[in-house]
């Protein structure tokens, strides 16, 4: 019965240094709260980067994604080829996923380069058009514009899609 009673109390003692430890981490909360785009906001950002095309002549595809990737909107003019609205999402997944632009990107991860190998990652997409979204030094998601003619047509667009929601966001 001794044993036992030794067995018990340092079960006991074990849990009881267990849990103390465990208090010290309670300090860090098991949960944190984020801030995302409304879908209304993806949406507006979306419309906007497409009208600015359109302005320009352009037919193209414009996602939105949040701050971990995920499609919001998807907008693709009449015109656009096929392929853009898989290459705008690619895009923007990118842009969210690296929290850069994928112009930057593009650059950091040309052959030769150490980050090359990122390229050959699935679904990333390095090159321009990619711009991540952000306020108060938070990241709320990315957009990406496909089919203007290069990557600086296609970033200046989604700035446009950006900043047609910049007040909005800014908090």
């Amino acid at each position: 019965m001794k044993s036992y009673r030794r067995v018990v109390f340092t079960s006991c003692l074990l849990a009881a240094i267990a849990c103390g430890s465990a208090s010290s981490l309670a300090a860090d909360a098991p949960t944190f709260s984020v801030k995302m785009l409304t879908p209304e906001a993806a949406l507006k950002a979306a419309q906007a980067a497409l009208t600015q095309c359109r302005k320009e002549g352009f037919q193209t595809a414009v996602a939105v994604v949040d701050r971990a990737g995920v499609v919001q909107v998807v907008l693709r003019d009449r015109y656009a080829g096929a392929h853009t609205p898989d290459v705008a999402t690619a895009k923007a997944w990118t842009a969210a996923s690296f929290k850069q632009s994928t112009t930057s990107l593009a650059t950091e991860t040309q052959p030769g380069k150490t980050m090359s190998g990122i390229r050959q990652l699935p679904r990333v997409a390095a090159v321009g058009g990619g711009l991540p979204i952000e306020a108060a030094g938070n990241l709320l998601g990315a957009i990406a514009v496909s089919g203007a003619p290069g990557g600086d047509a296609d970033d200046a667009c989604a700035k446009a899609g950006i900043k047609a929601i910049a007040d909005d966001i800014e908090f």
